[in-house]
């Protein structure tokens, strides 16, 4: 699934959360696509959305921190599946794609079980800085062809 191309691409006038965040990369970016009939025909039969079925995509692949009891099998296939798409091997090694994979995890595991709202809001606090520090180190990796700051 890819966006549409536009001429010009609109923002919500949100600053991002890092400089590179803009356009295609921009968190608060609305995609706009034509899923596959045969998708969309599937979405219907199951009585799910595809929205549904594309944010719980992302949410798995990301390793979130949302909805995470029974989803470990889940993520291991969609990780399984990234790497063998081929996705950023052109940057890092396999094993650094795992890593990444791993590290990802980790900071979704941290989210306070309980709903004390004032360790969620330190953990939200602390896991968007740490967002910003684990891009960098893996951004500046030596095999990547160019580097932002």
């Amino acid at each position: 699934m890819k966006k549409t191309a536009s001429k010009k691409r609109k923002t919500t006038g949100r600053k991002s959360r890092a400089e590179w965040q803009i356009e295609e990369y921009d968190k608060q970016d609305k995609f706009n696509f034509a899923p596959p009939q045969p998708f969309l025909c599937l979405c219907k039969l199951m009585d799910i959305t595809p929205y549904e079925v594309v944010l719980d995509f992302m949410d798995n692949l990301s390793c979130g921190s949302w909805k995470r009891e029974g989803r470990d099998e889940i993520k291991t296939i969609l990780i399984e599946y990234f790497i063998k798409h081929g996705y950023g091997q052109q940057h890092y090694t396999e094993e650094e794609i795992r890593e990444i994979f791993r590290e990802m995890d980790a900071v979704g595991l941290l989210f306070p079980e309980n709903d004390h709202t004032g360790l969620i809001d330190l953990y939200s606090e602390w896991r968007d800085k740490n967002d910003i520090y684990w891009f960098n180190k893996w951004y500046s990796k030596p095999r990547r062809k160019t580097v932002t700051k």
